[in-house]
């Protein structure tokens, strides 16, 4: 993080984390000291770089395969406890982040699943009265579904006062062929498909995106799609206020999607996707 945010000069990292790590599979239990203690050696390294730094539960929705709010699936209450400790922990520092769930999909309903992203946000905000807050859609937080999934039935969750600042739509999009993030080789720029639709969506609506995760294999096909994908949300930047890509971390050269730089004598090299597409993004 110290190469990317010194070097590359990158401003935010998202910091995924287990739900059941966090609470040593105690399910609306406390924060585990040990767990929480290792994953906040994580954010305190983040924090100290000076960036942005965004927990991640990356749970899809879920407790043990189970959905939040189905039928033997963990409860609004459990999940809202956690977000209750983590605010708590976290919510006096101005450059913390709360991602409510990384890419929530197959929900049994949307309104459903708006409802408990309200209760997670009343309780965040008791902690944490202005923090950015993202919230995510269904789909796998497709930026493409968002408009006319679960974005109409997200519009309505609101600040304690009403008020919609500092709650923004957190929204995923690969672009390889299957939209899976699996394949080195990308097809689409996801433009006219996704974020050209959700712009428009979103200015209607007076809200603002952040793509909290993209990204492609260290390819000519990827450059090319990729650049031009993170071209157009800069050239949007009225409502997609940033860019996250993904992953670099604990991946090593082999993973298909690897954005982890390379020791290089006392510095690091960023792998070509990262030099093409977003530096200086």
């Amino acid at each position: 993080m110290q190469h990317f945010a010194n070097d590359d000069k990158f401003n935010m990292f998202r910091l995924p984390v287990g739900w059941q790590y966090l609470v040593n599979n105690n399910l609306g239990g406390n924060l585990d000291q040990g767990n929480a203690g290792r994953y906040d050696q994580l954010v305190q390294a983040c924090l100290a770089t000076g960036a942005t730094c965004v927990i991640d539960i990356h749970n899809y929705a879920r407790w043990n395969g189970k959905i939040i709010g189905s039928s033997g699936g963990p409860t609004d209450d459990q999940f809202v406890s956690l977000w209750r400790q983590l605010a708590t922990k976290y919510g006096s520092n101005a450059r913390m982040v709360f991602g409510v769930m990384n890419e929530p999909h197959d929900l049994q309903s949307v309104d459903t699943w708006a409802a408990t992203v309200q209760k997670v946000v009343t309780a965040i905000r008791a902690a944490a009265p202005t923090s950015l807050i993202l919230i995510p859609g269904s789909s796998w937080s497709s930026a493409a579904a968002l408009p006319t999934e679960a974005g109409p039935a997200l519009l309505k969750v609101a600040n304690p006062d009403g008020s919609a600042d500092n709650i923004i739509f957190d929204v995923h999009k690969y672009l390889d062929s299957d939209n899976s993030g699996t394949h080195t080789e990308c097809v689409t720029n996801n433009i006219d498909s996704a974020f050209g639709p959700l712009a428009t969506w979103l200015r209607q609506n007076g809200r603002l995106a952040i793509n909290t995760e993209t990204g492609g294999g260290n390819t000519a096909s990827c450059q090319k799609y990729l650049c031009e994908q993170v071209d157009f949300l800069k050239q949007n930047s009225d409502v997609f206020v940033g860019i996250v890509g993904w992953s670099a971390g604990g991946f090593d050269q082999t993973y298909e999607l690897v954005e982890t730089p390379t020791r290089n004598g006392n510095g690091w090299t960023d792998t070509s996707l990262v030099k093409a597409c977003l530096l200086n993004s």
